[in-house]
C-alpha cells in the first residue's frame, strides 16, 4: 500500500543560526526507523557542532555550498554534487558562504537524536 507524505515536520536545528529542517520521512513525520529524508536550507554561516553518528549519511546538495569536515580532510559540496558519511565517522557540517546552501540529507537507518552523538557544546 502507498503512503503519501502530504506536508514535512519542521525540526528544530542544532548550531548557531536558524536552520530549517523538513523532514519528509523519518521518525517524526513518517514513524519511519529504517530511513529518513530532509529538505535542509542553511543559512550563511551557520555551523552545527560535530557528530559521530551510528547511521550512515548520503547529502545531495541542491544550491550553494555545504562544508564537510571530517577528521582527515574538509569537502566543499556544490550544486549537483553528494557526499556519504559513514557510521562512526566523526563530521562537521557548515555553511561558511553568504547565500548559504539548500540540501536534501538521507540517513540509514532514520536519524535520531540518541544516535547522532553530537560533541559538547
Amino acid at each position: 500500500m502507498a503512503t503519501k507524505i502530504k506536508s514535512p515536520t519542521i525540526i528544530k536545528a542544532a548550531g548557531n543560526k536558524p536552520k530549517i529542517i523538513k523532514e519528509l520521512i523519518g521518525r517524526v513525520n513518517s514513524k519511519s526507523e529504517n530511513l529518513s529524508i530532509a529538505h535542509m536550507q542553511s543559512p550563511g554561516g551557520w555551523v552545527e557542532p560535530g557528530q559521530t553518528p551510528e547511521f550512515e549519511e548520503y547529502t545531495l546538495v541542491l544550491s550553494g555550498m555545504l562544508k564537510v569536515a571530517t577528521k582527515t580532510e574538509t569537502l566543499e559540496i556544490r550544486k549537483g554534487e553528494a557526499v556519504i558519511i559513514k557510521p562512526g565517522e566523526w563530521v562537521q557540517y557548515s555553511t561558511p558562504e553568504p547565500q548559504g546552501a539548500e540540501y536534501i540529507a538521507v540517513c540509514l537507518p532514520a536519524f535520531s537524536m540518541e544516535t547522532v552523538h553530537r560533541d559538547d557544546d
